[in-house]
């Protein structure tokens, strides 16, 4: 049983990792986009692409907290004991982002828009570069079963710099498909062969870093560098092979096809993370099933699977399907 729930937290930060880390990468696209005419079609084009779905891929992340800290309370102690200072940084990172977001929509002044946007930009930047690196700290071992671990040699290590490096180009690379296919769809060349560009671009970073990342986990996470090159292989493989198909079809082919190639690359590359780590939940001294809570909890969890099943997933469809048809109006001067 705590193996099936632990199989739903992955699924939640698949879910995340696909739809937030699109918003991610669109920020990092909007602090690169240049000067305020230079980037200004950038910055609307893809305000016009966030705007009714960007509160939403956060919902993940509530649900990602809540399953974690419901099924496996002391590993999510130990995490949160351990690495709370890159885990503090991305909460504030995204409450900043957000607040950034909407007041630039609403105030007036130029300068205390380009400040929001500002804060909007690089907190876009700097909360998957935190995320990554606690995901980094917690696949290389680096927190105790008992918590209260290294605050910063938990997270300022090789594996973890690379794997926030790595979350962060792979967020843009992601946002630039997308925003490509969005481009196309609503028949502005100009917007689709930049980002495409972008896309490209952020291809290459991303090949790069993967080289570099097999290289300094070998070294600094050996088990994690093993069993990606092993048990998680198909998974990997899938990343790499669906990342590319979506850069090579994107002028070729529908935008859907070209963002469900892009969303299957960044899925399959969590769940190469998450088979990597398998069966263990904290490095190589916690299991899933040492950490579990009672069954109880777990028997309640997977009621709540169920019914978030029934109710939220398709909601949550149905708001995606919507704004990729261009269905929802959304207001710029609001």
């Amino acid at each position: 049983m705590s193996t099936v729930v632990a199989a739903g937290l992955l699924a939640g930060l698949v879910a995340y990792a696909v739809f937030a880390g699109a918003d991610f990468g669109a920020g990092f696209w909007d602090l690169t986009a240049g000067g305020a005419e230079r980037g200004r079609a950038i910055r609307d084009h893809i305000d016009h692409a966030l705007g009714p779905v960007w509160e939403a891929n956060h919902v993940w992340l509530i649900y990602c907290l809540v399953v974690a800290w419901s099924a496996f309370p002391a590993a999510f102690a130990a995490v949160t004991t351990t690495l709370y200072l890159p885990l503090g940084l991305a909460a504030l990172g995204i409450v900043v982002r957000g607040a950034g977001f909407a007041f630039r929509k609403v105030l007036v002044r130029t300068s205390t828009q380009r400040l929001n946007g500002a804060a909007f930009a690089v907190s876009s930047v700097i909360t998957p570069f935190f995320l990554g690196t606690v995901a980094g700290g917690i696949a290389s071992g680096r927190v105790p079963a008992g918590g209260s671990g290294d605050p910063l040699g938990s997270w300022l290590n090789p594996t973890s710099l690379l794997t926030g490096v790595l979350f962060t180009v792979t967020c843009a690379y992601l946002a630039a498909i997308l925003l490509a296919a969005d481009a196309r769809n609503d028949g502005q060349a100009g917007l689709e062969h930049r980002f495409r560009r972008r896309a490209q671009w952020a291809a290459w970073a991303c090949g790069a870093l993967a080289v570099a990342g097999l290289a300094v986990t070998a070294a600094d996470a050996h088990r994690l560098f093993d069993r990606l090159l092993t048990t998680a292989l198909p998974a990997t493989a899938a990343s790499l092979l669906t990342g590319a198909a979506a850069l090579v079809l994107l002028p070729r082919y529908s935008p859907r096809i070209v963002r469900l190639l892009a969303g299957v690359a960044i899925a399959a590359l969590v769940i190469a993370w998450g088979v990597a780590q398998t069966p263990y939940l904290l490095g190589t001294h916690t299991t899933v099933q040492q950490a579990a809570a009672p069954t109880a909890t777990m028997v309640t969890l997977l009621l709540v699977f169920a019914a978030a099943a029934l109710l939220v997933a398709p909601s949550l469809a149905l708001l995606y399907a919507l704004q990729q048809r261009s269905s929802l109006q959304h207001d710029d001067h609001a």
